[in-house]
């Protein structure tokens, strides 16, 4: 019994070898714009963290905190829009204060932004307790408070914006018996 041939004739072999590279280039193509245009999240670092009114016999409420974050948009193509920030300052995990920051802006690619506020502590949120290991911790010379900023972004390219991500950066600081924010602490990056 005779086999008929079934090996690939010289046009179904080309068909099929041009298919693949064009695949192949394909794929190579989408990987490279993909690598070069994935966003990257921006990089916060506190520099300045000072509390002021600490040494008051009414406690909490006079004090004023005041910090300068920066802000890096690390991408070379992409520009980042904010909404606006949202900052909250913790002591021990208790909210003693929040606010506002700013309104919406956009960050351009390779930019650095500043954040910079005064901060009043709310009467509302603080209790005798608290201000009493609040001023217990300052009094020897460190105290914890943590600093977090919230916002979404939306990432742009000349081509597309994408949908928009929430951005949560939290700043661990310690402060010294002055109210200042300790040397160790400055430039600190704060995890997003």
């Amino acid at each position: 019994m005779a086999y008929p041939n079934t090996r690939p004739t010289r046009p179904t072999f080309l068909h099929a070898a041009i298919i693949c590279t064009t695949i192949f280039f394909t794929a190579l193509i989408v990987l490279i714009l993909w690598l070069s245009l994935r966003p990257h999240p921006p990089k916060f670092h506190i520099h300045d963290f000072i509390v002021t009114g600490s040494g008051q016999p009414n406690g909490l409420q006079n004090i004023r905190i005041t910090f300068n974050v920066t802000v890096r948009n690390r991408n070379p193509r992409i520009g980042i829009y904010y909404d606006s920030f949202t900052g909250s300052v913790f002591y021990k995990d208790l909210l003693i204060g929040s606010t506002r920051l700013s309104d919406p802006f956009y960050q351009g690619p390779k930019h650095t932004g500043l954040i910079f506020h005064v901060l009043p502590l709310s009467p509302l949120t603080t209790n005798n307790q608290r201000w009493m290991e609040f001023a217990d911790d300052l009094a020897k010379g460190m105290v914890g408070l943590r600093l977090e900023l919230i916002s979404t972004v939306r990432y742009k390219t000349k081509l597309w914006d994408t949908k928009r991500h929430r951005m949560h950066p939290k700043c661990d600081v310690m402060v010294g018996s002055d109210g200042l924010i300790l040397p160790s602490y400055k430039g600190r990056k704060c995890p997003t």
